[in-house]
């Protein structure tokens, strides 16, 4: 069994394309043209594996630095309350660089993430993908991207850094007028209409406000294309964005994608692949059972195991 998982994690490379054909079938059940797209980044730390284009350091926002790991962009599409994983990228930092001042080798990609993301969203527009809104954090609002998906002819519901320049009035748009989203002193989910600093288009602007863990009010600031949502409405379709945490904390709890023992870029990439694609086959499960990922994890560690010991009585 051990030989076989080595044979397959090494035969070939799997893309995304692969990942569509495995989960097409079941998308097209689910797929309504209000759904959404939400793309976010995640990393894997390994900190003693050997560094490659696809194994070195990227920086984690949790820690503050960079880290040796994995880091990869995941496109999960989300309709009907069920989350399925649509495409991925890995990062590859592939250019190799002697820094100025550290004087140290450090690496570099050809492509940025947001070319990633624009990539992707033309390959599931291409893949006929049903969807209305393409979700995203701080990371990814760039005008490109904006840009990119209102040519494909969809919406996007994006967080907004406090220092992002926007303002309220076509006249200082044209004299070039612009203040901090911060700034705007707006009610929670209070709309208005407005223009960010870069973008053509008259777009939404929006303040959720919320409570943390420990109490303290947070804030988050939104942009919507579709002029048509009300204040609620993109909250509430903003909030799907959490499906994306809860697919990341799947990969890693549920789908072993932390011990992985491969040590070369294809095999790195291929067990990248099949984490997403169990992840996707838990999806399945919860459907077909009404069960959450972890409970289902449970009930087939319990069966392995009964198995197991079977098999060593007889």
């Amino acid at each position: 069994m051990v030989d076989r998982v080595t044979r397959f994690l090494s035969e070939r490379e799997y893309t995304s394309r692969d990942l569509w054909c495995q989960v097409k079938s079941t998308v097209r059940r689910i797929e309504r043209e209000d759904g959404v797209l939400i793309f976010d980044d995640t990393i894997q730390e390994e900190a003693w594996t050997d560094e490659n284009e696809v194994m070195c350091r990227h920086f984690y926002y949790c820690s503050g630095c960079s880290v040796r790991s994995i880091n990869w962009l995941n496109a999960l599409y989300y309709s009907r309350d069920v989350s399925i994983p649509v495409a991925f990228e890995l990062v590859r930092k592939s250019l190799q660089f002697c820094d100025v001042k550290t004087r140290q080798v450090k690496r570099a990609s050809e492509v940025t993430k947001n070319e990633l993301m624009r990539s992707m969203i033309t390959t599931c527009v291409n893949n006929a993908l049903k969807f209305r809104y393409v979700l995203t954090d701080s990371w990814f609002a760039v005008v490109e991207n904006f840009e990119c998906i209102v040519k494909k002819k969809k919406h996007f519901i994006a967080a907004l850094k406090d220092n992002r320049l926007v303002t309220l009035s076509a006249a200082d748009k044209k004299q070039g007028r612009f203040v901090q989203i911060d700034a705007l002193e707006l009610s929670d989910k209070q709309v208005v209409r407005g223009w960010l600093k870069g973008y053509a288009n008259e777009v939404l602007l929006v303040w959720q406000v919320f409570t943390n863990k420990d109490g303290s009010a947070g804030l988050l600031n939104l942009v919507c294309s579709d002029l048509t949502c009300n204040g609620d409405t993109i909250a509430a379709i903003c909030q799907k964005r959490w499906k994306g945490e809860v697919f990341h904390k799947s990969l890693k709890s549920n789908a072993a994608l932390a011990k992985s023992p491969t040590r070369r870029v294809t095999t790195q990439n291929n067990h990248v692949f099949m984490s997403i694609y169990a992840v996707f086959k838990l999806e399945c499960l919860k459907l077909k059972h009404k069960s959450n990922y972890f409970a289902l994890r449970a009930k087939l560690f319990i069966k392995a195991t009964r198995q197991a010991y079977a098999e060593l009585q007889a």
